[in-house]
């Protein structure tokens, strides 16, 4: 056994998982999983830089994860960062702060490792278990990109691209520095013709409709999946692995583009950090339930998060 701490730093939250991995079996015990919005990409896609008040969140974070990791006394520490930290000019300040507070320094992956990662972590419980059909899909709908990766046993291709659900809101839906509510159609259209010029792209790289299973991981859609679930509260163990029809997440996507901020806010199992961005989101996700052609979405709670504690717990044998 290897008690690890991952974290993973994306653009909109930072998340931390302490668990105990067993080198035998592959199993991991999970000791502590928990999630802030911090929205590091604040502007990064306008600007190209991360903004000051956008790195104190993140280190106010980084220091709640610190004072957990040392309580539980995880042996090693494996930081990832993702889009946001990739496009960023003045990303070596994040870089030292992250090392000052944790003491280690982060990993800014590259799209391709972050899309190894997320498969990992979302696929190795589905071996045997679920007989869902191979290859999957695994799509990541992150704050700043989203990551396609299709494989059975092993990743066989792998694409990131820039449309998470934090840059095509700030690129479409902000007027003044604030959200448009309900967004016009005008709006919506510039919004799926990214998606689609974005999904074009992917497609280079992998075979989007060639998957049995597709798995969708991360923020809006689990998110999706809780208001598709009529729960009156986020709940990780009844979204797990809950599946979701491609007419169920184009209903709930039209009702989220038709909705204000506030009716956005009063669904029960909405995180308040998510309200401004949740639409955008849930577009990227039916774009590409569409262009894939899967009729349900297998929505899964375990992701890269789950991949960087095997990670950091491999490196320790």
């Amino acid at each position: 056994m290897t008690r690890v701490a991952a974290i993973d730093c994306g653009t909109n939250s930072i998340r931390l998982l302490v668990a105990d991995v067993d080198h035998a079996t592959g199993d991991l015990t999970e000791l502590d999983r928990r999630m802030r919005i911090v929205r590091l990409g604040q502007g990064v896609d306008r600007t190209g830089r991360l903004a000051p008040e956008a790195l104190e969140r993140t280190f106010d974070a980084c220091r709640d994860y610190a004072a957990v990791i040392k309580e539980l006394g995880a042996e090693r520490i494996r930081f990832v960062a993702t889009s946001a930290s990739r496009d960023a000019e003045n990303s070596d300040t994040f870089v030292q702060g992250v090392l000052e507070i944790l003491g280690v320094e982060p990993e800014v992956v590259t799209g391709d490792r972050e899309a190894q990662l997320s498969f990992d972590g979302a696929t190795k419980e589905l071996e045997g278990g679920d007989h869902l059909a191979q290859p999957y899909l695994v799509v990541d709908i992150g704050g700043g990109s989203t990551e396609f990766v299709v494989g059975d046993d092993r990743v066989r291709a792998a694409r990131s691209v820039d449309i998470g659900c934090v840059r095509m809101t700030e690129r479409h839906l902000v007027e003044d520095g604030a959200v448009v509510d309900p967004p016009t159609p005008e709006r919506i259209d510039a919004i799926r013709a990214d998606v689609e010029a974005a999904l074009d792209l992917a497609e280079e790289t992998v075979p989007i409709a060639s998957a049995a299973t597709l798995v969708g991981l991360a923020g809006t859609v689990t998110t999706v999946a809780a208001m598709a679930l009529g729960l009156d509260e986020y709940d990780s163990e009844a979204i797990h692995h809950s599946r979701v029809s491609v007419e169920r997440v184009r209903e709930l996507t039209e009702r989220l583009l038709a909705s204000t901020h506030e009716e956005r806010a009063a669904i029960p199992a909405m995180h308040p950090g998510r309200v401004d961005v949740i639409a955008a989101g849930a577009l990227v996700l039916l774009a590409v339930m569409e262009r894939s052609g899967a009729r349900e979405v297998v929505v899964s709670e375990h992701d890269i998060l789950d991949g960087i504690a095997h990670f950091a717990a491999s490196e320790a044998r």
